[in-house]
Formats: C-alpha cells, structure tokens, sequence
C-alpha cells in the first residue's frame, strides 16, 4: 500500500530529540515525530506532595502535566485556562504520561523530591501523547543524570527506558506511527507504551465505528515492537549526547540502559 506520506507500512517518521530546549528545567528535550513536536521539561523540587507527608509514604513522587498550545492545531485550540477547566483529553493523556514514567522510575531511590514532567505541544500531526512519553523519558532521564553529577542521588533511579508509539489500520492495512491524515480516517487505532524490554506499560486500542481481528491485532502490536526498538536506540543517544558526561556518570548511564 502506498501511504499518505510515501512511507511503508512498518515505517516510523522522522525521529529527533533536541536537548536542553528549556534552560531552567533540570532536563529537556525537543522530540519531533515527523511534524508532531513537543516539548519535554522535567524540574526536580526538593519536596513531596503534603498527602505523602501525612501517610509517611518513603522515597519521592513524580507526575506530568500536559497541554497543546493555541497555535498546535489547524484550528487555534483555545487554552484550558481560559474556559476555567482542564479538557478531559488532555486529562487523560497526562495522566498517562505520569502513569508511564512511574512504571520505570524506582521512586524510593529518588529520595524526598518531585519531578514535574510538563509536555507542551508545539506542533500536532498526530500521536502527540506517545511522543509526550517518549520525549518525557529523555527529560526525566537527563534530569537525574544531573542530580547524579551533582552527588545528590547514589543509586540511578531509573530502571529501563519507556516509548509510545501509535499504530492502527489504515485503509485496510496496519500501519506504524500515524500521522493526522491517517489517524483521523483509520479504522483502528491504538498507542503501545512499552519498556525498552519491550514490555508493556499500557495498551490503547479501540475500532472507531469498526472491529478488529486477532490478526490485526498482532499486526499492530509486532509494529509497535519494531518501533519501540528504533525509539529507544535514539533515546539513549540522546541522554547521552545531552551533557556528553564521562567516567562514573556515564558508566552509571550505560549500566543503567543495559549498554
């Protein structure tokens, strides 16, 4: 089949990470899928949310924020502040995002902190929430390489990488990281969140007015393994290509990512 963009059907778009975007943040990174790009900022706060207080809870916690810029879509998308509520959506998928990180972040070793992951939409073409986690991982990553090279943390906090990626069925066919042509008219959709283990965190799949076969199925989550695959090859790079650290903190990184 011939798709929108000329690409084949296990193909993904172009993937960049583009660190320290956000000079303030402890991490960042600018992640391009094709035309969806997002901007990943983690900032670490020396402190615990009050509820992990009063229940003695140990270790630290983290938690993301989400929100697509007016100027993102076609249409100007108005900001959730000014209709004095957040959209359910963007409810959602940052609550995902935050379920994701959690998944692979040993948040005991992070001791007595906060990382708050905001993602913001520059530009969406579609898999914006699957860009935000894979993005977010790098952040969050760059971030506590930081905090090891400042001595604050002994132990590197997180366990494995994490990536999303979209796939769905499109004109009949399974196909790899839609873009929003083909998000907006497949028959299936669905976002994989997975370790670079290729374990999965979460699993989204849904037929928008259609059904699905079990072969289908398996179609779109082998595309997703092949994905994530390619995904965090350039996450890794990327973490350490953001300060280019040496000795112990990127033998550290390398141990850490299995490299």
């Amino acid at each position: 089949m011939k798709r929108p963009d000329g690409r084949q059907a296990d193909e993904m778009r172009a993937l960049t990470f583009e660190p320290n975007v956000a000079p303030h943040a402890t991490g960042s990174v600018l992640v391009s899928f094709g035309n969806t790009r997002v901007i990943c900022a983690a900032t670490i706060e020396e402190d615990v949310p009050r509820w992990m207080k009063y229940q003695k809870v140990e270790g630290g916690w983290m938690t993301a924020e989400y929100s697509m810029l007016p100027y993102s879509t076609l249409d100007r998308k108005q900001r959730d502040i000014s209709r004095g509520k957040m959209d359910g959506r963007s409810m959602e998928i940052q609550r995902l995002i935050g379920r994701s990180l959690r998944a692979v972040v040993d948040l005991k070793k992070l001791g007595q902190r906060t990382i708050w992951l905001d993602c913001d939409v520059l530009q969406a073409d579609g898999g914006t929430r699957t860009a935000s986690i894979t993005g977010g991982c790098v952040a969050v990553a760059i971030a506590l390489n930081r905090l090891m090279g400042a001595g604050k943390l002994k132990d590197f906090p997180m366990k494995q990488l994490v990536a999303g990626i979209s796939c769905g069925v499109f004109q009949g066919n399974p196909v790899l990281d839609l873009n929003y042509v083909e998000d907006k008219d497949a028959s299936v959709d669905s976002n994989l969140i997975m370790t670079e283990n290729l374990q999965f965190v979460e699993m989204q799949m849904s037929g928008e007015e259609a059904v699905f076969s079990d072969e289908e199925m398996a179609a779109m989550v082998a595309l997703g393994k092949k994905g994530i695959s390619e995904i965090v090859a350039k996450q890794k790079e990327a973490i350490v290509a953001a300060d280019k650290p040496s000795g112990d903190s990127l033998a550290g990184l390398a141990a850490a990512f299995g490299g």
